[in-house]
């Protein structure tokens, strides 16, 4: 262990030969070119995994290199050490670090300084390391501590205080241990102040947001599945429609959300984690949050004539909307066996549903269009031509993300992207079971699941779906339809979440009306990392 070292370390020089004078010591060498322009903050010994070191401080860097004596018999074979590094925008938070005796809460005998950083490992994962850097000098490790704080503290999107839902009957339960025992100490270790709110009932958290007072909190986090992340996205954006004045009966340009939404997976598909972190594990979604990674991202309004329905990211019409209305109405069962019930029924039970379609298509230039893109993109002279197609659809898909989940590891929409201003239109038309089967296991695999004749796939800005009543229908269909949708009604699937509408639904894309705490799953490396923490 080091005593009491200054902060600053000056090579000592022997009296001796001119040769002994230019044998310098590693802290003593000119920095490399590069590393010109970073003018150091801090220079001092700490000891770094039982080796003496000196130690750099840079507002983007901490370095450090092994010190090396001379020789005793003073030849020059002295070997430069590697010198490692951390970039200081991957450290989330720096702690002084004591020695404590049982029960003793406060004070102790000083160590030295922890650094916590964010490693990026394999698959897109994240994970927390700590750096130890050990010196005994309360001045010392003081002048440190600060200098580091105020590094931490100028990096901006980093939530100071965060307005926390957790779900604890989400999938099986795990939602309240997911953040208490992986997500609340992370946290706590970045020095986050957070406000809980754990559900009661469906619409708590929607409740609660519409009386929030948001501007106290830097973002607002969901600890739960599908559905629970969609109704707090909603009541986020909601919130931002009230506080900006504007009626929320039909809004045609809603306002952003004020402040940013992080997503904790503890549900079953958790598709908009996947499709932010590219992998499900509460710590690297926790971590996102911590560093503020902040991603902005396109949403749509689900609206009738006369009111909006909701806000989401995702729709089906058809056979996943069936599937989940009879999923929902066998809640008694575990969640598994009753998803596994309800997708087994439903496609039993196979029936196309009879509707009108009307889309908007995107409007973008001729030359953006790629020959291997697997879309189809229509390019039409007037902004407001619309193109109808009616028939009977096994299942209609209106996606303003690309959907990830380990059911779809490309997506569910994969042409489409979290911020591109757009929506993927996919059209299932009748067909018969076994080829319907065949398109549904496509998304399981790396083959194109739109290249069958029945299916097609449009770019679009908005989308308008009209249901046609089923007449004439005999016992079987009539008790298949009352069995999965209230009377009069068609289920919606939106974003997990189950909504029954009998009349026509107009879907509009809003280009980047929130920010989620994530990335673009495009830029992630799934590179392999080595962890120097000690």
């Amino acid at each position: 262990m080091l005593g009491a070292a200054g902060p600053f370390l000056r090579p000592q020089r022997r009296a001796g030969t001119e040769e002994r004078r230019r044998r310098v010591a590693p802290l003593a060498a000119s920095p490399p070119p590069a590393e010109r322009g970073e003018e150091p903050l801090l220079r001092g010994i700490f000891e770094i995994g039982k080796r003496s070191c000196d130690v750099v401080l840079s507002a983007r860097r901490l370095r450090w290199s092994p010190i090396v004596p001379e020789s005793p018999a003073g030849d020059s074979s002295t070997v430069l050490q590697d010198e490692e590094i951390i970039e200081m925008k991957d450290v989330f938070s720096v702690k002084l670090k004591r020695r404590r005796f049982v029960g003793q809460k406060k004070g102790g005998t000083l160590l030295g300084i922890t650094i916590f950083k964010c490693l990026h490992k394999e698959e897109n994962k994240l994970t927390d390391c700590a750096v130890h850097l050990n010196n005994l000098s309360e001045d010392h490790c003081n002048s440190w501590f600060r200098h580091l704080k105020e590094i931490l503290n100028g990096f901006q999107n980093r939530p100071k205080s965060l307005k926390v839902f957790v779900n604890p009957s989400s999938h099986k339960r795990e939602a309240t241990h997911v953040y208490y025992e992986k997500v609340a100490p992370l946290f706590k270790l970045a020095d986050i102040k957070t406000d809980v709110t754990v559900t009661e009932y469906e619409g708590h958290a929607l409740s609660v947001l519409k009386e929030c007072e948001l501007q106290a909190f830097d973002g607002v986090v969901c600890v739960g599945g599908d559905g629970s992340v969609s109704e707090v996205a909603h009541g986020l954006l909601l919130k931002a429609q009230i506080d900006a004045g504007k009626g929320t009966d039909y809004i045609p340009a809603p306002v952003r959300a004020s402040v940013p939404l992080g997503v904790i997976p503890a549900g079953t598909t958790n598709i908009l984690a996947h499709t932010l972190y590219g992998i499900k594990h509460a710590v690297t979604a926790t971590l996102h949050i911590v560093m503020g990674h902040i991603q902005p991202v396109d949403v749509c309004t689900f609206s009738t004539p006369s009111k909006l329905l909701r806000f989401g990211f995702s729709a089906m019409f058809g056979f996943g909307a069936r599937t989940l209305a009879l999923a929902e109405k066998h809640r008694w069962m575990p969640s598994n066996q009753r998803k596994d019930f309800a997708f087994i029924k439903t496609l039993a039970d196979l029936k196309p549903e009879e509707c009108e379609l009307s889309f908007l298509p995107l409007q973008i230039p001729q030359e953006d269009c790629h020959e291997n893109d697997r879309i189809t993109l229509l390019y039409l002279g007037s902004k407001d031509q619309w193109h109808k197609i009616q028939g009977h659809f096994l299942n209609v898909s209106i996606m303003a993300i690309p959907c990830l989940c380990s059911m779809a590891p490309r997506g569910l929409a994969p042409n489409t992207r979290l911020n591109n201003g757009s929506m993927a239109l996919i059209v299932v038309q009748n067909t018969s079971r076994t080829e319907f089967i065949k398109h549904l296991k496509r998304y399981a695999s790396v083959k194109n699941q739109f290249n069958f004749p029945f299916v097609e796939t449009y770019t679009v800005q908005e989308v308008k779906l009209q249901p046609r009543c089923k007449s004439g229908l005999d016992a079987k269909e009539n008790m298949y339809l009352n069995a999965t949708s209230a009377e009069g009604n068609y289920p919606w699937n939106i974003d997990g979440d189950l909504m029954e509408e009998a009349s026509e639904v107009h879907v509009r894309v809003h280009p980047q009306l929130i920010n989620l705490y994530g990335v673009n799953t495009d830029d992630l490396e799934s590179s392999k990392a080595t962890c120097n923490c000690i």
